[in-house]
């Protein structure tokens, strides 16, 4: 019994070893995962999903998630075109499509998107006047996606959606705003104002000359009137009187004077 249990620590050791450099050699990525590998420093290819093998100090792997990830933007002080100050943040949506850029090309990607998207949004906003940046978010939300997507491409990034958040002002600004609206709805109600009465004093001007060339259908609108009148409940009634007869009558009272 003493001779066999140098015997068995012998062959135990070199065993413990084996398992646990395969244990250590032994990696399972997800579906959603891909692993980088370099072998002795230099790049060899992109394993997963499922089980991967890794010889110790030869090889490493580096993971990279490819899902979707969702980058909050902090809000950014910006001047507009027209000197406003206004603080704008955003939402960007973006993925790893090519695992071996975003590892080899660029350190850290996700900072490195980060910090891009926020000068992008600085320098796209501030092309724009105040009034476009509130009526025109969505061509805006194009332009930063359509920028990020084309510099993020070389470190095998898909920018695939940006989303404006809030565009705040300050208080004079948001009060500055407010009058301007104001003023804005009152020449609209005048400007409506005036199209009705230029419109109706036409028809008006029409109705005239129609009227002028027709007797009878004076004499039918002078009878309307007084049915009109007749229906009211009222203490005092105006009869209203053709202009030519008062013409008529002026004229009689002339001649009776005159002889």
């Amino acid at each position: 019994m003493p001779f066999d249990i140098p015997a068995l620590g012998g062959i135990a050791i070199p065993t413990l070893a084996i398992i646990a450099l395969l244990a250590y050699s032994i990696r399972i990525l997800r579906e959603y995962e891909r692993g980088v590998v370099f072998l002795l420093g230099r790049f060899w290819k992109v394993k997963g999903p499922g089980l991967v093998i890794v010889i110790p100090f030869i090889q490493q792997m580096v993971r990279v998630d490819l899902r979707t990830r969702v980058l909050d933007v902090p809000p950014q002080d910006v001047i507009s075109r027209d000197n406003v100050s206004v603080q704008v943040n955003a939402v960007i949506y973006y993925r790893v499509i090519d695992p071996e850029k975003a590892i080899i090309q660029v350190e850290h990607y996700n900072t490195a998107t980060s910090e891009l998207a926020q000068t992008t949004l600085r320098s796209v906003v501030g092309q724009h006047e105040l009034d476009e940046m509130l009526a025109e978010r969505t061509k805006i939300n194009a332009d930063v996606q359509r920028i990020l997507d084309e510099q993020t491409g070389a470190w095998g990034i898909k920018v695939s959606n940006v989303e404006l958040k809030h565009i705040d002002l300050n208080e004079i600004m948001v009060r500055a705003i407010a009058k301007q609206a104001e003023a804005e709805r009152l020449r609209r109600a005048k400007i409506i104002d005036a199209e009705g009465e230029q419109q109706a004093a036409e028809k008006l001007a029409q109705a005239g000359v129609i009227l002028s060339g027709q007797p009878e259908a004076m004499q039918l609108r002078y009878l309307g009137a007084l049915q009109n009148i007749a229906g009211e409940r009222t203490s005092t009634i105006v009869f209203p009187m053709p202009i030519d007869l008062f013409e008529k009558v002026a004229r009689a009272a002339v001649s009776k004077s005159g002889s």
